[in-house]
């Protein structure tokens, strides 16, 4: 388990990302530089880091499930992600 703090910290930051992303994006199309250095730097979507949705575990993040691949392998043997099942050959 991550500390919460690190979970806040990332939930902070993809709400300033979303907060300043129109802003951010007008000034890069107008190639205003000094502008965009005024804009707080977590507000770069560049400084997100994929966490797991349950855990908030950093590494071994699977993109297309939104999980680390721990709990992804613990939900599939309980059945719990529709059309996953272990294989073996």
């Amino acid at each position: 388990m991550a500390k919460e703090s690190m979970k806040a910290r990332e939930r902070k930051r993809q709400r300033m990302v979303e907060q300043y992303a129109e802003r951010r994006a007008i000034l890069k199309k107008a190639g205003d530089y000094e502008g965009l250095q005024k804009i707080p730097r977590n507000a770069s979507p560049v400084r997100l880091h994929n966490r797991c949705q349950l855990t908030g575990r950093p590494k071994g993040y699977m993109r297309q499930f939104g999980i680390s691949r721990i709990n992804f392998r613990e939900m599939a043997l309980a059945g719990l992600i529709p059309g996953i099942k272990k294989t073996s050959w």
